[in-house]
């Protein structure tokens, strides 16, 4: 069957993304003379992630490519021949090698739609043998996606409205497919919130844990840092400059003449990456760091989304060496208008930072002299886009002095800065400091302009990954199956079933309700009886809506309809949120909501407890 083309045909998932043990299955199917028997299994989840009421569906677009190109090659065939018995029968090799996508169907929840425990995210049926070869890449494909996007869903929440949320965890991500699906479903969970007159322009508390009110505005994760996503999924591309920017320069380099400009360049040599390995025991393997930024007057805040390893550090040494040079970069620049003469901008940034230290009460030989030619070079670069790295050296006494000199001095030519950073220290009082100063040199310089320049800082805010995904065999050869274990949490329910939505005469979600696929749909405005989980009887519920939950999106490898884009797939996240109500949106101690099981499902759950007894 042929792959879809499209340029994200690279990023998908090879066949042999699997367990072993589904290979050593599949063998026995085969040997057993199964292999073809009419199977369906059932992709879900027994608990929310974070401690949370929900979840967001995501992977899908993933699945559907990874199914339609698979197909185990000459290599991938012989490499399962050299891990399995030596004695295996070669007319299992040709199986293999004869295995497509196209007899399998899937039903699955639309990307970006809510999901709840127990209700299928995935069903999957087709020939037992393929299917159980499918099981454990799909599993992968879904349960990291599905993690992330629920992940940044909830940082968005935090966030509260008119937040800048940017995702730049590629270096710490867990390998490139890691990161390419971080900054993907990063970008797809994004989701503003407001509340009460928030969008009115009156400042109010963002919506965490302690304000359970919040309500959904546009979706919010802006872009990410991760260049391969934006070229791949489309995902807007953002970054600024890191500390080995600012490092490498000394401030004794030569500058170029500005007139008649003489073959020079300052030539840099990376040493690589530095990990610092911090070794103990219960250090988590998956964190997530967000990067927070606040904006004077609108509270606008930016986080950076950082999966990876928090015990790795990776860091780009830089050097400058003798300045030979070739190729100068010009150190005139042109008012933004774009008329006049063009400025040193470095001479005029030495001017400015005599009156900032006046100002701050600091000697003008303080303030570091690489990092103020680190800015000037990054001002010359993108004077429209200026953002300054505070805490290379002293934030008081270095970057925060040498950042105001050239953005006065840029202001001066009509270009406005876009930002500064942090990375390090008691990040909430330094920006509050910050923000004083911004607010006192913009009333003394008189640039009103400089008191709302954002200040975005970085720091380690963890949220542990709890979600437990798990897929089970839930029917082979039309006959239900069930898994009886001492523990409930892990017994899962038989049959092929069914999954609606209903929700009350204003929209709101009320429960969703499993059930078996034969059954007649639930009907809107009808009573439909239905068991609660743990329940000794069964309660009515009259819906004003019902939605079903899974639809056919691949049948018999041939795709139903196209996939949503990821735009499409971020305003349905805006739209699932919108239906929840603040009691389970809520970050901390949420109320559980309700997944209920009909009565013929029930029942034939009972009747299998009741075989399995002695």
């Amino acid at each position: 069957m042929a792959a879809e083309q499209d340029p994200e045909g690279r990023a998908a998932a090879r066949p042999l993304l699997t367990d072993l043990y589904q290979a050593t299955m599949a063998l026995g199917y085969w040997r057993a003379g199964r292999a073809r028997d009419a199977a369906e299994f059932e992709l879900f989840f027994r608990r929310c992630p974070f401690g949370g009421a929900f979840a967001l569906a995501a992977g899908l677009r993933d699945c559907v490519r990874f199914l339609r190109a698979f197909r185990l090659r000459d290599a991938d065939v012989q490499f399962l021949a050299s891990v399995l018995p030596p004695d295996t029968d070669p007319a299992f090799f040709e199986h293999l090698r004869s295995l497509d996508c196209s007899e399998v169907t899937v039903r699955a929840l639309p990307e970006g739609s809510l999901a709840f425990p127990g209700v299928p995210l995935l069903q999957v049926s087709g020939p037992l043998l393929v299917v159980q070869l499918l099981e454990t890449p799909l599993l992968c494909l879904v349960s990291y996606a599905s993690l992330v996007a629920t992940n940044a869903a909830r940082l968005r929440l935090i966030a509260g409205p008119e937040k800048r949320l940017l995702e730049m965890g590629l270096r710490r991500a867990q390998g490139p497919d890691g990161g390419l699906t971080a900054s993907t479903y990063s970008y797809l969970g994004g989701e503003g919130l407001v509340r009460g007159k928030a969008r009115s322009g009156k400042e109010e508390p963002h919506p965490g844990p302690k304000s359970p009110n919040p309500t959904p505005s546009s979706p919010g994760f802006d872009s990410s840092s991760n260049v391969l996503a934006g070229q791949l999924r489309g995902v807007p591309v953002a970054g600024t400059l890191a500390h080995s920017f600012v490092t490498s320069f000394s401030g004794s380099e030569v500058p170029p003449d500005p007139v008649s400009p003489s073959s020079q360049s300052c030539c840099l040599q990376a040493t690589g990456l530095k990990p610092a390995l911090a070794l103990g025991r219960g250090v988590p393997p998956r964190q997530v760091t967000p990067v927070l930024s606040q904006e004077a007057g609108t509270g606008c805040i930016t986080f950076a989304l950082k999966l990876g390893c928090p015990w790795l550090l990776p860091g780009l040494i830089l050097h400058s060496w003798p300045p030979f040079f070739t190729n100068p970069i010009p150190q005139m620049l042109a008012p933004a208008a774009g008329e006049g003469p063009g400025v040193d901008l470095a001479a005029k940034a030495q001017v400015w930072l005599e009156h900032v230290c006046a100002h701050l009460g600091l000697g003008v030989q303080e303030p570091h002299p690489g990092e103020r030619a680190a800015f000037v070079a990054y001002a010359l670069a993108f004077p429209r886009a200026f953002q300054g790295l505070l805490d290379s050296y002293s934030v008081r006494r270095s970057g925060l002095p040498n950042f105001l000199a050239v953005a006065l001095a840029l202001g001066e030519l009509g270009y406005r800065a876009v930002g500064v950073r942090l990375d390090s220290g008691d990040l909430l009082q330094q920006a509050q400091e910050i923000r004083k100063v911004f607010r006192a040199a913009a009333a003394q310089f008189q640039v009103p302009w400089l008191e709302s320049v954002p200040i975005a800082v970085s720091n380690n805010i963890d949220e542990e990954a709890l979600a437990r995904l798990a897929q089970e065999l839930v029917a082979v050869g039309g006959q239900p199956r069930m898994k009886l274990t001492e523990d409930p949490e892990k017994q899962t329910l038989p049959g092929s079933k069914a999954a609606f939505r209903l929700l009350g005469s204003d929209g709101s979600l009320l429960m969703d309700v499993l059930q078996l696929a034969e059954e007649p749909a639930p009907q809107a405005r009808q009573e439909l009886r239905v068991w609660p989980p743990g329940a000794q009887e069964p309660c009515t519920v009259r819906p004003a809506q019902v939605e079903p939950l899974l639809r056919l999106c691949l049948q018999q490898g041939q795709l139903c309809e196209p996939l949503p884009s990821l735009a499409e797939s971020r305003a349905l996240v805006q739209l699932s949120l919108s239906q929840l109500s603040p009691e389970h949106r809520r970050l901390q101690s949420p109320a559980q909501y309700q997944v209920v099981l009909s009565e013929r499902l029930q029942a034939l759950v009972n009747s299998l407890h009741a075989r399995a007894s002695p």
